[in-house]
């Protein structure tokens, strides 16, 4: 057995947010032998039958910053190991503050528990279009990023530190399976974005990235998690509706070029030992079923 493996065997590990994200990631950990525990919550009941299903303890953990957490299951639920936490903001219904709040109270629960390491999924939307190559250490604060709140969010779970290992991750646009780029535009016209790159992540490759950290040890770091290659959008749309037979968008060639950002994943790959399955978007695998 590794030593990698051996570090974490037996780990109590859980997701918060065991949705789009967290549950294939909560399979994926069940299933290589490095967990004793995988702990999965959702706020829609009917999930719960679906995780035993597979192995998941699932927990019913509504995140009501008004309301409190219910200390009864969120007891429960936070006495792990590892919190890895998958919470999307549009989980907030776009309240202002709320999600900020939410991570806050998230953040007093971790405290509380015995978890040592947590891992937070944020995003590449912190980084504004300043049609430059976006590194980690440009935004660091609310007011440098186009999303204020996410910031605010990253910063909360951030001050565990140096108590616990935090690592904050921020996803590129991710895709896969029944996330096809072209479905979103087939047959729009005239499209002013075509010559800008994409910033992707494959479903895998987010899954299997979060598990290689786990594995491999979470650092008190910030990362970027996007596929090495960045083709336009262009490139993207037109042959993701080409699999599926949907009309193509067309494109048009703006006055100026419209800004953009370029998501550098370097330094993941600086700390890291992982191999992409998907390093370029325009071979990701896609289906019309849901996973």
């Amino acid at each position: 057995m590794s030593e990698q493996v051996s570090k974490v065997e037996k780990k109590r590990i859980s997701i918060l947010g065991c949705g789009w994200l967290g549950f294939p990631l909560a399979k994926r950990l069940l299933g290589n032998g490095i967990t004793s525990q995988v702990k999965g919550s959702t706020t829609s009941e009917h999930k719960l039958d679906q995780f035993a299903g597979v192995g998941i303890d699932g927990y019913l953990l509504p995140l009501n910053p008004e309301a409190g957490l219910d200390a009864s299951i969120s007891g429960s639920f936070f006495d792990s190991d590892i919190i890895v936490i998958s919470v999307p903001p549009r989980m907030s219904q776009n309240v202002p503050g709320n999600y900020a709040a939410q991570m806050r109270m998230v953040a007093e629960a971790i405290r509380k528990s015995p978890a040592g390491e947590v891992v937070f999924v944020s995003s590449t939307g912190v980084y504004r279009d300043l049609s430059q190559t976006a590194v980690e250490r440009d935004v660091q604060l609310p007011e440098h990023s186009a999303q204020p709140e996410m910031v605010e969010a990253e910063n909360a779970i951030a001050a565990l530190r140096p108590e616990r290992m935090v690592t904050i991750l921020r996803l590129s646009g991710l895709l896969g399976y029944n996330r096809i780029p072209g479905k979103y535009v087939k047959g729009q016209k005239d499209m002013a974005t075509g010559d800008i790159p994409v910033n992707y992540i494959h479903l895998d490759d987010a899954v299997g990235i979060i598990q290689a950290m786990i594995q491999q040890g979470i650092l008190n770091e910030t990362f970027n998690i996007t596929a090495p290659f960045h083709p336009t959008r262009s490139e993207v749309y037109v042959d993701s509706c080409a699999q599926f037979g949907w009309e193509a968008p067309t494109f048009c060639i703006p006055e100026q070029r419209l800004p953009f950002k370029l998501i550098s994943g370097d330094k993941f790959s600086k700390y890291y030992r992982y191999e992409f399955r998907y390093p370029d978007p325009l071979q990701f695998h896609y289906q019309l079923e849901d996973v």
